[in-house]
């Protein structure tokens, strides 16, 4: 602006002395006025120009942030979902296994329960022999004991037999009443009874031939007996074993005594009958 106002006032001087340089000047001046408008025009195109420059590099640099912010947003919940699907495994895998502990758990409860209620049904069985054989245990004619899951009544030959013999007496009968008392309700059950002789030979004359003969004669007279007073027969087996498993040595009378013996052994339905040995 201030070099155009020069060459105008330069101009002026040049031309003060005619008419040509008044034309001139008048001319200059427009052309200068004109340039003057147009500088002032562009000036102002400038201004606003740079204005929307600055409103858009401020546009720009917010956006540039709001990029780096929504990379750094990203990259953290891309970190954070990484850490949520580990973390998420790792919960998965626990509560896998607290499924499976959770089962087992169940599962060993469940058999507890079986066998706490076996353990009770045997128990109420075994007080329920006791109680009816009560007398006959207090009289030392009857011995009752349980091992592991078979039960055992141990009567004496001499309580239900004569010497050499296979029937029944009224003191036998009346201890078996109390055993069959017990046993006709059972269900799920089987019961041996076993018959065992001493080491001395059946004497001549008897029905039997020997100590298997009466053993088992013996056995199967007890099983008849227990079938008449209401126990179920399918429940019931019969075993002779003679002289062949003794309680003790037979080397003395009361030992002999000892081995001379009827042995009733409870045990449950899908376990084989065997009767006591030792």
């Amino acid at each position: 602006m201030t070099r155009i106002t020069t060459v105008v006032a330069a101009l002026l001087v040049v031309g003060a002395t005619g008419c040509t340089g008044i034309n001139k000047y008048t001319n200059l001046e427009r052309e200068a006025a004109a340039t003057d408008a147009r500088l002032k025009e562009a000036t102002a195109k400038v201004g606003v120009l740079e204005s929307r420059l600055e409103a858009a590099e401020a546009r720009a640099k917010a956006a540039e942030e709001k990029a780096a912010a929504a990379e750094t947003k990203a990259k953290d919940s891309a970190e954070w979902a990484a850490g949520s699907e580990a973390k998420a495994q790792a919960l998965q895998a626990q509560l896998e296994q607290a499924k499976k502990e959770l089962a087992a758990v169940s599962e060993a409860r469940d058999a507890l329960q079986v066998k706490t209620a076996a353990l009770v049904e045997k128990s109420t069985e075994y007080e329920n022999l006791a109680g009816s054989l009560q007398k006959q245990i207090e009289a030392g004619q009857v011995e009752l004991s349980q091992l592991k899951d078979k039960m055992t009544v141990k009567l004496k030959d001499r309580i239900l037999f004569a010497s050499g013999s296979a029937s029944l007496n009224p003191e036998g009968r009346k201890a078996l009443d109390a055993v069959a008392g017990a046993f006709k309700n059972l269900e799920g059950k089987n019961v041996l009874v076993a018959g065992y002789t001493d080491d001395v030979r059946v004497s001549k004359g008897l029905p039997y031939k020997d100590n298997w003969d009466l053993s088992s004669a013996r056995a199967i007279a007890v099983v008849r007996y227990l079938v008449s007073k209401g126990v179920p027969p399918e429940m019931l087996a019969a075993a002779g074993y003679s002289q062949f498993r003794p309680l003790a040595p037979n080397d003395s009378p009361a030992n002999r005594s000892m081995n001379r013996r009827i042995e009733i052994a409870l045990t449950a339905a899908d376990e084989a009958p065997v009767a006591e040995t030792k």
